[in-house]
């Protein structure tokens, strides 16, 4: 809406994984105009035909109003093209809807999108305005299940005033349902309106088949089965240090990484990038031979382990049944999906990128996630206990010079000063932040 509203906008590419809801976010937003118009290049293939030659497109325009029979009026219709990536002249166009016929309001989406543009030599980069799009988070989820004064309640609560135990306890409870549900909008429909767990599992399994059914498309770039092994084995080790061998012994490490490159092209895998954490910006001492992936939403996850002989029913029961602080401090998924929250609760209009710390030597120490906030590195760990259980983190605060931090875990909205006697009894100040409430951090 507000890119609707702007006398500068641009034309607009939806990106993200296939099924998050693109296409559907798009169609609400035509509700909004008078007339819409959607062209989709894999149903309308003469459409494509259009865009061949000298580019025009005003007379594009005039072209597929005729075609489809809808008015293309200025300011009064919107222009979709979906499945764009059949289309690259399409793609290329869209720089010109800019330059030559800015009063039309252009968008456009498409699946494994990412790979047409890879191919382009340039699509119009300062003429084009993105929006990446993830799977429903967490206050979406909310959203949908109708437990907005819940929502508001929680939005209320900080570390100087914690929610209610009660109202705490409801949303421990809604986000063990979010885990095992995910936030795939066709899986959340189907728990708002029939609340059968099986039937989520059904339709998850689906998308992670059509998933591998488009392996076939990646073919010029990668073997398909290569692409299928690589994406279970990023399931079986969720926040955990990327192993090539445990993927595969089969395919060579250089095989398995453009794997990886492809699959995070497609939106399916999130790289989280090892740093030094000396400055900002992070990615300066960032080094990608040491890694985490996050696989892009955590009921597909399921449904992957599902699909390799029932291995995620005990992980199903440890989500639904497991004790608070097990479910922090020996749950993967938790730490996957925390990263998950941070990620899609940052801006929209790029790729966003992740990072953790690891120190390897005599003793080991990792932060899950480093982020930025108020131009200062904040260290970010995923645990639940004592302050005595943090020795990562008070090791990381101790060499970085740092003051804040914050930890996520199941607990409720706190705050505590760790006096640190081996730095000459420097305070360091901690933040807990619930998982449940990622989008307020």
């Amino acid at each position: 809406m507000e890119w609707k509203s702007d006398p500068m906008r641009k034309p607009l590419l939806l990106r993200g994984a296939r099924q998050v809801g693109k296409s559907s976010a798009i169609r609400h937003l035509g509700e909004t105009f008078q007339h819409f118009a959607e062209v989709n290049f894999e149903r309308n293939k003469a459409i494509k035909s259009f865009f061949q030659g000298d580019i025009d497109v005003h007379l594009i325009a005039q072209k597929i109003a005729a075609y489809l029979g809808v008015p293309i009026v200025n300011g009064k219709t919107l222009l979709f093209l979906d499945e764009i990536q059949e289309c690259p002249e399409a793609i290329m166009a869209l720089r010109f809807f800019k330059e030559d016929y800015p009063e039309l309001h252009v968008v456009a989406a498409g699946s494994l999108l990412e790979f047409a543009l890879e191919e382009l030599p340039t699509y119009g980069v300062g003429r084009i305005h993105s929006i990446f799009m993830y799977p429903m988070t967490f206050d979406e989820f909310l959203g949908a299940c109708h437990e907005d004064a819940l929502l508001a309640m929680r939005r209320q609560a900080s570390s100087l005033s914690p929610i209610d135990d009660a109202f705490h306890q409801r949303l421990i409870d809604l986000f063990r349902i979010y885990l095992l549900v995910g936030g795939m909008p066709e899986a959340v429909l189907a728990w708002v309106t029939m609340g059968d767990m099986n039937r989520c599992q059904q339709i998850q399994s689906d998308i992670v088949l059509s998933y591998e059914d488009d392996f076939a498309k990646y073919k010029k770039k990668a073997n398909p089965d290569l692409l299928r092994t690589t994406m279970r084995g990023v399931c079986h080790q969720s926040g955990q240090k990327l192993s090539f061998k445990q993927i595969s012994t089969d395919y060579r490490s250089s095989q398995i990484r453009e794997a990886l490159r492809l699959l995070t092209l497609a939106g399916i895998v999130v790289p989280v990038v090892s740093t030094s954490g000396n400055g900002i910006p992070l990615e300066a001492e960032a080094n990608d031979k040491n890694m985490k992936l996050l696989f892009l939403d955590t009921g597909l996850l399921l449904a992957v382990l599902q699909l390799e002989g029932g291995l995620s029913q005990q992980l199903v029961q440890f989500i639904m049944t497991g004790n608070a602080q097990e479910l922090v401090n020996k749950g993967g998924v938790i730490e996957m999906v925390v990263g998950l929250e941070i990620l899609r609760n940052k801006p929209a209009i790029q790729r966003q990128k992740m990072y953790y710390w690891e120190k390897s030597g005599k003793s080991i120490a990792e932060i899950d996630y480093l982020d930025i906030r108020n131009l200062k590195i904040m260290p970010i760990e995923v645990k639940s206990g004592t302050k005595g259980g943090m020795k990562s983190l008070w090791t990381f605060m101790r060499e970085k010079h740092l003051t804040e931090a914050t930890r996520c875990s199941l607990e409720n909205f706190g705050e505590f000063t760790y006096v640190d006697m081996e730095d000459g009894e420097a305070q360091r100040h901690v933040t807990i932040v619930p998982v449940y409430a990622l989008s307020q951090f």
